[in-house]
């Protein structure tokens, strides 16, 4: 958390806009210190900027912030989260596991162990539209949301296993069923360091024209 008083206006207004998108990782480690409510208001602000089909603008954002709120959410965050952990442990057996997806399963523990002291959960919620949820709309907002942390200096994570008990969180949020939550993004100052994620090279994935499938030549 800095220092000196953060001025809300000018905060991340520098970061140059490939250097926040080329290291804006996943960060799941946070500090329990408060995240003043402005900042929490700025990210979103830069999630309304997201473009929708017909400028429909679906997107509804719940800041939970308050202790017995956030310890209600994850307790049952937890119990999914094991669900989902105890297949992640099955497959972390394998020999060849790689060691980066180890430590995001390390990361992801220590997020749930730790989601009720994390200063700001922020879900994510949008309009459905002829009976769907516009994901097409919500997840360009959630990357600006997750860029605009990633400038003010913000740690934050985009996660959907909440989903596993939709009805009952969302119904706590006070989010109708024609307004369901898709995202939950825990927000709060890192306790790590920003920093290029391992990505392959654009060459492996990028084609021209039509997809053509790679051979081995073993």
């Amino acid at each position: 958390m800095p220092d000196a008083p953060l001025d809300i206006a000018s905060i991340g207004e520098d970061v140059p806009l490939f250097e926040a998108i080329r290291t804006a990782r996943a960060i799941r480690r946070l500090r329990p210190d408060p995240v003043p409510p402005a900042l929490i208001r700025k990210v979103c602000e830069a999630g309304t900027f997201a473009p929708s089909g017909g400028n429909r603008q679906p997107w509804s954002f719940v800041a939970v912030t308050e202790p017995e709120r956030r310890a209600w959410i994850a307790q049952r965050y937890r119990t999914a989260f094991h669900r989902y952990a105890e297949l992640a442990a099955e497959a972390a057996k394998a020999p060849d596991y790689p060691d980066a997806k180890r430590r995001n399963v390390r990361a992801a523990t220590y997020l749930a162990d730790h989601l009720h002291e994390t200063p700001v959960l922020l879900f994510v919620a949008g309009w459905k539209r002829r009976g769907e949820t516009q994901h097409q709309a919500l997840f360009p907002c959630i990357q600006n949301v997750l860029l605009a942390c990633r400038a003010v200096g913000l740690g934050a994570s985009l996660t959907t296993l909440h989903i596993m008990f939709h009805a009952e969180i969302d119904a706590y949020l006070g989010l109708p069923p024609e307004q369901p939550s898709c995202a939950l993004l825990p927000i709060g100052w890192p306790l790590g360091k920003y920093g290029r994620p391992p990505r392959r090279p654009v060459d492996e994935c990028l084609y021209w024209e039509r997809f053509a499938a790679k051979r081995s030549t073993d």
